[in-house]
């Protein structure tokens, strides 16, 4: 795989590129293309903002599939986005519980959880198949789709 250069000298995999382009950069205050990324503890970018509000509904990740996509009342809420079940920093357990996972078309899992001692929801995008490493409700794609 190609490593792509980014801004401040980072070098990152075509495919975690593709990732931050897709579902952070497409609806950022930044801008809609990775020339401002700096990389966060994971590959996520630390300067993404979610830039679009509906009425009624809050603020959105926009490049994020339906699901994953609302903040919510936690406005703060980040994004963060591994390479690999392996390499993630997180551990999922009684202190960071995930409540539902999706695996992409792009073979990308998605996981919504909460973190109950501190009551903060966490999001991340692990760019491979691990749904078997998380325990969890998964939902299916029909599912997604029957969201508003």
């Amino acid at each position: 795989m190609s490593k792509i250069d980014l801004y401040e000298g980072e070098k990152m995999e075509e495919k975690a590129k593709k990732a931050v382009e897709q579902y952070q950069c497409s609806g950022c205050v930044c801008g809609s293309d990775i020339s401002c990324y700096v990389r966060g503890s994971n590959l996520e970018c630390v300067k993404h903002v979610a830039g679009t509000r509906i009425i009624g509904i809050g603020r959105l990740f926009l490049g994020m599939p339906k699901g994953f996509n609302r903040l919510g009342a936690f406005e703060d809420l980040s994004l963060q986005i591994f390479e690999s079940f392996s390499k993630k920093k997180w551990s999922y357990n009684k202190w960071n519980i995930p409540v539902w996972k999706w695996l992409s078309e792009d073979g990308h899992t998605f996981v919504r959880g909460i973190c109950p001692r501190t009551s903060n929801p966490f999001l991340h995008v692990i760019l491979e198949d691990c749904l078997n490493n998380i325990d969890c409700y998964e939902i299916t794609t029909d599912d997604l789709n029957e969201m508003d």
